[in-house]
């Protein structure tokens, strides 16, 4: 037997139908899509209405409208062009599909310069508007220009958080912090949660520091998160704008107990944020924690002389 022609077909009975390959990349799709959006229960209380951010984060701070219109305009982009794709392939596999009496392979053509120029100019444009608002965006969020009201000295550490208060002047004035993830992995770590606490209405710029590796700051709810670096401290500044309660963690993987380092946030009135204060000073928890590691050490070396000399006293 020769071997068939340009255009021969096999045998009705030998011929086995298989699904188009569209078709089979639109269930894949459809698929992964399911999967991808599993990925929502990560957040809290998000739902689609919202595209997925945190149903919080609504009216958290003077940012997060900016955000989340950022946010939303990027999906609906991405969801027209990934429509225009996908219906300008499915047009083409139904319009330009084999059909009987075709030969196996269609008719080459050379290249088409108008089309290639526009999709090259086409994708230019896109990335170039998306580029401008994000940039805009970021140039807004990142600003630090104003006198903030409130400055608090953040420092990660693993795995908890120390949170300096500052006064007006820009000196230690009291500090809060959190028991350090439990390191025998018992429960009980979520009782022990340090809580930042912010006044409603008042710029508060974030001073940023690691004491130990790269952690990263993080209130899913403000819609912001920076990396803390030991050695290159970050800042950046937002003003909360409507009181509640809302979670934080690290965003960076640290270590093994990465999971465990979770702070609570409490935005409240100014004289609940005041009252605040005046309890840590009170509980003796003035001045502020290291922000470095090195700092860290000399505080905790001059403990151990001083319970060394005061062991001293006792023996003699």
């Amino acid at each position: 037997m020769g071997r068939p022609t340009l255009g021969t077909r096999d045998s009705g009975a030998t011929r086995r139908r298989r699904p188009p390959k569209a078709l089979v990349a639109g269930v894949l799709t459809g698929v992964s899509a399911l999967v991808l959006s599993g990925c929502a229960g990560d957040w809290p209380d998000a739902s689609a209405s919202n595209f997925f951010l945190p149903d919080d984060s609504i009216g958290a701070t003077n940012h997060t409208e900016r955000l989340s219109e950022l946010w939303d305009g990027s999906w609906i982009a991405a969801l027209v062009v990934g429509l225009l794709v996908w219906g300008l392939t499915i047009w083409c596999v139904v319009a330009y599909r084999r059909r009987k009496g075709d030969p196996v392979l269609p008719a080459q053509v050379r290249y088409n310069m108008p089309i290639e120029i526009l999709y090259t100019i086409v994708p230019v444009m896109m990335v170039g508007v998306l580029f401008y608002y994000t940039a805009r965006d970021q140039q807004a969020v990142l600003d630090t220009s104003e006198t903030p009201d409130v400055t608090i000295q953040v420092v990660g550490k693993k795995w908890s958080w120390d949170f300096n208060y500052l006064d007006e002047d820009g000196q230690p004035y009291v500090y809060d912090t959190g028991r350090q993830a439990d390191l025998t992995g018992q429960a009980g770590v979520e009782d022990d949660l340090p809580t930042l606490y912010l006044p409603v209405g008042e710029t508060v710029q974030f001073d940023l520091y690691s004491r130990d590796v790269i952690h990263s700051f993080w209130v899913p709810a403000f819609l912001m998160k920076m990396d803390m670096i030991p050695g290159s401290p970050n800042k950046f500044q937002v003003t909360p704008t409507k009181e509640g309660e809302f979670k934080g963690k690290c965003a960076e993987l640290c270590g093994d107990y990465h999971s465990e380092m979770l702070f609570n946030v409490r935005v409240v009135s100014p004289q609940e944020y005041q009252q605040r204060l005046d309890d840590l000073q009170a509980a003796g928890q003035t001045g502020s924690l290291p922000t470095t590691l090195a700092g860290a050490n000399e505080v905790d070396g001059a403990a151990d002389n001083a319970q060394d000399e005061s062991s001293d006293g006792n023996n003699d």
